[in-house]
């Protein structure tokens, strides 16, 4: 992992954000790039393109927030901004720059987000083709990545999750690989017969030590289970499959809105 990509806005959640990127960056020795996007409050200044004097205030304080705390930390950093707040402009292109890295974060959307497109984790989540690192809107995280738990079903996505989160559970100090099942059918959630596979084994042979657990769920919905369950572990990151609501959609599906919604742990998605 040599390159990650955090997203900064003028919110209170903003140094959260910086702090958990400095963190990771430090860890795998990578060059973090802190991106700011935001929408225009100035609707004139949205309709001309071009930024208000009060969006390129906050754009240079942050600006020079980042600079000072990468300095004191000592990693490799360097300042991405838009061109303007146009929301349009600012789901674009925050999705486009998300592809240059090997890690994207963001946090997750609140009412209080007035200036950040309500969609905008999801839209880059879909399109971005990177892993995204979604954080909490509540609470402070003070290790990430020591206690992992990787759902898995097999799909897909959830091979894209787990293969671009490597570096990740290969410095944990506990991976839990969480299988989901139907309680009636016996059948991992989303999954169909296939010939019998190790997902265990298979990360061994990538330096990933985890081990196995599956939970029924019957009383209780899937997703509701997975969260329960991260707490129950103690979990410090989830990883999962971003999964979009079918093969032409441009929107997630509705088990991943509900975890994005619901998430108290930072999770990782690949689509």
């Amino acid at each position: 992992m040599r390159e990650i990509l955090v997203h900064l806005d003028d919110g209170e959640r903003s140094s959260v954000r910086l702090g958990i990127a400095i963190g990771l960056a430090a860890k795998f020795k990578a060059r973090l790039t802190g991106l700011f996007a935001r929408c225009e409050s100035d609707r004139s200044s949205a309709v001309a393109q071009k930024p208000s004097a009060f969006l390129a205030a906050v754009c240079k304080k942050a600006a020079d927030d980042f600079a000072i705390k990468t300095a004191a930390s000592g990693i490799s950093a360097r300042w991405w901004q838009l061109s303007h707040g146009a929301p349009a402009h600012v789901l674009g292109e925050t999705m486009f720059c998300a592809r240059y890295a090997d890690l994207v974060i963001m946090g997750q959307h609140g009412p209080e987000d007035r200036f950040v497109p309500k969609d905008l984790v999801e839209h880059t989540i879909l399109n971005c083709g990177r892993p995204v690192l979604v954080i909490p809107r509540h609470g402070t995280f003070p290790t990430i990545g020591e206690r992992i738990v990787l759902a898995w079903n097999a799909s897909r996505e959830a091979v894209r999750a787990m293969v671009d989160s490597q570096p990740l559970m290969a410095m944990a100090r506990s991976v839990v690989v969480l299988s989901l099942f139907d309680a009636k059918t016996g059948t991992a959630s989303g999954m169909v017969e296939v010939p019998r596979v190790d997902i265990i084994d298979y990360l061994a042979s990538r330096g990933v030590s985890a081990r196995l657990e599956r939970a029924a769920g019957e009383d209780v919905g899937k997703m509701d289970l997975l969260l329960s369950r991260l707490c129950d572990l103690e979990a410090d990151m989830a990883v999962m499959g971003g999964y979009g609501g079918h093969a032409l959609s441009s929107l997630l599906g509705s088990d991943t809105r509900y975890v994005l919604e619901h998430m108290t742990v930072p999770v990782l998605l690949a689509h």
